[in-house]
């Protein structure tokens, strides 16, 4: 039995804990907190940084909100930053109807609200170049959300991420929210080591369990067996014989097509072969699916289709189809909504933008959803799924990147993509993102993922996607040449160095490294076990086979120059050749006598196929390639002129032409006879193998093991130094990047000095408020004059250059500029393309991967946009959607606000204050907060 004082030590224990800011957080939500989220909660509260990596839609944002709501409790200020502004913008809102107008903020590159509260939401990009610039809102800062950090490993924005990380003031708190990965404490270690104690906090248990199906035709099967728990498969799970059986009934049924294996040896009804093959299965409509999920109870739901098109087209098929999955009181709901959101829209744009369509799609509860569609339209769509009111929504992969829009069940179409160069599967982690959006919690008790069926889906492929729930964080860090600017401004070469070395990059890196040296101290014991294994008592192997070597060496050097001549002579004959030349074709498929005719097309071996008559006779093309050596012209026939290759008889009548010629010549014309082979007349050859027979080892009855093992030393001598380079490659690799950024800097008057004396200079000054992917482009643009002379339109039309990149596979033929060809924005068009081509050859030559060419496919639509001109104009110039080219105005409107404060000039820097109004205005300046 406790004494009394025991009790009230425990009474003042419970009391204390209660009124610790956590306790009142927790009776701030109407949920209780699991285990991962209070472990969170708690390391922030002790005043650490913390890791959080938990599946999507587990509640890791709480851990977010509960740093918030910590630095308003001791009046520090909380940065919340997101990796794209549709998530700012959706948290913004979250955290004011939580909190307040007054306490929230937002910044994203074209938006500021209220950016002196005590929390503001922001792009991680805003947060790096607040760093840079050293914003006096930074002051008081005391917590950093970093939600989705994974993003880290995006190939374009993921360094950002690192830069924040690297450079926040070690005084500030990091929570760090990603999605669940395999070496979270890989990650947890770097953040430890460059900001201090962090705990890593990591949960693979979903809140609300996902049931894993197929769909084969009308009918959605389960992925496994009955027996086996979704939750937790384990390793080849069993498939379901149901899904097994279905899949081999579809293949069977109906009538097949093409080759196959054939049934029976006579022919079937109608005379026609009677084949039996599996026939090909494609996906169920897109309609039905619809139609097959209602019915289960599995809406609302995002169906992934990685396509724009294929969204739109399946927004389409499902409308025409005639289903409508909402009532009239939730017709009422989505219709007032779409009023609040797009009432204001410019009358003159709705046709343009397809928006009787669009609407009448939404009141039925389908939506498409992708980067392409128009912004206003894309967060109409999101409040109404996060609604509940939109059942459907076809959407590309960008969903899956943070927005809270969580369905009942996900449905997979494919399970491949497009990923800029060629069709690629789908890897585990992008299936376990996709799929994690199913299942919302509080709301439903299971979540569901679909895969539709169709020739060539495995369902064992399948269960190995979902299975695996983990992939790995790679860092995709590389210094650029704003980031040099700036942090030699602000620390100094060496600390800048050194600075890029603590990334977490070279931290995977340096850890690669320790495998790499055991692998090479393990080649190295075998290298010398192999040297004692080739070793002859009689004298050098190594020596014996140099000669060896050195004689194979030679007979390549003289092969190669024997076929050197041949095509030479090859090449020579075929170019001398005339219509009615008579070739003697000495060895091949084609020995024998034919006749040229046509004169052939120059081009070398290149060229296209000598077209020829045989003695036969018989038309035949030959490639040029394919002429062998030793074939002469021996005489020269006269072809009729209107000699038709086609009809024998005139084939005939030509080939007794040609053996006529033939037999009358002298004598018969011998086949020109290759030249000696140089190898048995070469002075050098001969002296060597006269060494080689005189060799103490030559004679030794083990000589062949020795050659051997000295051949498996030597392979694995030529893998032990690929991987030493390996290693050094590694090592500093980031730093040394970092080097030849500097010498591309120096090169271009951006830094003076060399190493530790480098210094920014006046135009490196300037550079380091220029963000954008082609910075150094932009940066010369503005610093030689090649954009001074442009008026507004084309300023905002030039700049495009330096942002816009095509989605085309395949880049289009440059567009001409608009206006006359010795134009200003001709004139400016040509020199931004100089300037690219001149920087990528200067990349290059300091050992540099190039930037890449420009494109300039905005050009003209910026330019008539700027202009005036309506949607529908700007629309017509360019095959880009309206959703994409509001996205492009106004990434060039953030750029244009670099220009007006960065421009070297007043001229300039008004011209980009007009060129700001010009393009900010109807659907562009829509829907912007």
């Amino acid at each position: 039995m406790t004494s009394p004082a025991e009790r009230y030590a425990a009474f003042r224990q419970r009391q204390a804990e209660d009124e610790t800011p956590l306790a009142q957080f927790r009776r701030t939500v109407d949920f209780e907190l699991d285990d991962f989220q209070i472990e969170g909660c708690q390391a922030l509260q002790e005043g650490r940084g913390v890791l959080v990596a938990a599946p999507t839609g587990a509640g890791k944002t709480v851990v977010g909100e509960f740093a918030v709501a910590l630095g308003l409790e001791q009046g520090r200020k909380t940065f919340y930053t997101t990796p794209i502004k549709a998530l700012s913008n959706q948290k913004f809102q979250d955290l004011r109807a939580r909190h307040g107008d007054d306490a929230v903020g937002l910044l994203t590159g074209d938006t500021s609200i209220n950016s002196g509260a005590p929390v503001v939401v922001m792009t991680t990009e805003v947060l790096r170049n607040m760093l840079y610039n050293d914003s006096p809102t930074l002051a008081g800062l005391g917590f950093v959300v970093m939600d989705e950090v994974h993003y880290l490993a995006d190939r374009f924005r993921g360094p950002v991420w690192e830069e924040v990380i690297l450079h926040l003031p070690t005084s500030v708190q990091i929570a760090s929210l990603s999605a669940t990965v395999s070496n979270a404490e890989e990650f947890g270690q770097w953040l430890t080591e460059v900001r201090g104690h962090t705990d890593v906090v990591v949960s693979e248990v979903r809140p609300v369990p996902l049931w894993q199906h197929v769909m084969v035709g009308k009918d959605i099967h389960d992925l496994y067996s009955s027996h086996v728990d979704p939750t937790n498969p384990g390793v080849d799970p069993p498939i379901s014989p149901d899904l097994t059986e279905a899949i081999r009934a579809v293949e069977r049924s109906g009538p097949s097509r093409g080759s196959g294996r054939r049934k029976g040896r006579g022919r079937g009804r109608g005379g026609r072969n009677n084949w039996e093959r599996p026939r090909t299965v494609r996906v169920p409509p897109r309609f039905l699916v619809v139609d097959q999920l209602d019915r289960a109870g599995l809406l609302p739901a995002i169906v992934f289709i990685f396509s724009r098109a294929g969204c739109e087209a399946a927004v389409h098929q499902v409308a025409a189809s005639g289903i409508a999955l909402t009532t009239p009181a939730e017709r009422e709901l989505i219709d007032a909504e779409i009023e609040r959101h797009c009432g204001n829209l410019p009358s003159d744009d709705l046709q343009v933008l397809d928006y009787w369509a669009w609407r009448q799609a939404l009141l039925a509860g389908v939506a498409a959803h992708h980067a392409g569609l128009l912004p206003v339209f894309k967060e109409t769509v999101e409040a109404l799924f996060a609604a509940g009111l939109v059942k459907v929504v076809f959407a590309t992969e960008t969903l899956a990147l943070g927005i809270n829009m969580p369905a009942r069940s996900v449905v997979l179409e494919k399970l491949s993509k497009w990923d800029g160069t060629a069709h690629a599967d789908i890897t585990a982690g992008e299936y376990t993102q996709l799929t994690g959006r199913a299942g919302r919690r509080g709301i439903d008790v299971e979540g569901h993922a679909v895969v539709l069926y169709a020739s060539g889906v495995d369902p064992v492929a399948v269960a190995g996607l979902a299975g695996r729930r983990t992939y790995p964080l790679r860092s995709s860090f590389r210094p650029t040449y704003n980031m040099a600017v700036n942090l030699i401004s602000a620390t100094g070469w060496t600390r800048a160095r050194e600075t890029l070395e603590t990334s977490f990059a070279q931290f995977q890196a340096d850890r690669g490294v320790v495998g790499l040296a055991r692998q090479a101290r393990s080649m190295s014991e075998a290298l010398e076990g192999y040297s004692e294994a080739m070793s002859c008592h009689l004298g050098d192997v190594e020596e014996y086979l140099g000669l060896r070597r050195a004689i194979s060496d030679r007979e390549r050097e003289l092969s190669r120059s024997r076929s050197r001549s041949a095509r030479e002579a090859t090449e020579s004959l075929v170019g001398s050749l005339r219509r009615g030349d008579v070739l003697q074709i000495p060895a091949g498929r084609r020995a024998g006598f034919a006749v040229v005719l046509e004169k052939p097309a120059p081009g070398g071996l290149d060229a296209p196929p000598l077209s020829l008559l045989t003695a036969e006779p018989r038309l035949v093309r030959m490639p040029v390639s394919e002429v062998p050596y030793g074939t002469e012209a021996i005489t020269r026939i006269t072809i009729p002129k209107h000699f038709n290759g086609r009809r024998p008889d005139q084939r005939r009548d030509l080939a007794s032409t040609m053996r006529n010629a033939l037999g009358a010549l002298a004598h018969e014309t011998p086949a020109r006879a290759r030249p000696p082979s140089a190898a048995a007349t070469d002075s050098t050859l001969n002296q060597l193998r006269e060494k080689l027979r005189h060799h103490p080892c030559h004679g030794c009855a083990d000589r062949e093991e020795h050659a051997r093992w000295a051949k498996r030393r030597s392979t694995l001598e030529g893998e032990h130094q690929a991987l030493l380079r390996r290693i050094e490659g590694r090592t500093a690799s980031i730093a040394r990047d970092f080097d030849k950024v500097c010498q591309v800097l120096t090169a271009l008057g951006y830094l003076e000095g060399e190493g530790p004396e480098s210094a920014v200079t006046d135009q490196g000054r300037w550079l380091r408020r220029l963000y954008c992917e082609r910075d150094l482009v932009l940066a010369e643009c503005l610093r030689s004059g090649a954009w001074a002379k442009v008026d507004a339109a084309g300023l905002a039309a030039v700049a495009s250059i330096v942002l816009y990149q095509s989605r085309g596979e395949e880049p289009a033929v440059p567009p001409t500029p608009p206006g006359a060809p010795d134009g200003p924005l001709a004139v400016a068009v040509r020199e931004t393309v100089r300037t690219s081509r001149r920087l990528e050859n200067l990349e290059r030559e300091h050992r540099l991967s190039p930037s890449g060419a420009v494109d300039l496919g905005l050009v003209r639509p910026m330019y008539t946009w700027a202009c005036g001109g309506s949607l529908a104009a700007v629309l017509d110039t360019a095959p880009i959607a309206a959703g994409d080219f509001v996205r492009w105005s106004r990434q060039v409107l953030d750029l244009l606000d670099q220009v007006a404060i960065a421009a070297p000039t007043p001229r300039l820097r008004e011209t980009a204050r007009e060129a700001i109004s010009a393009v900010r205005r109807g659907i562009v300046a829509h829907g912007t907060w």
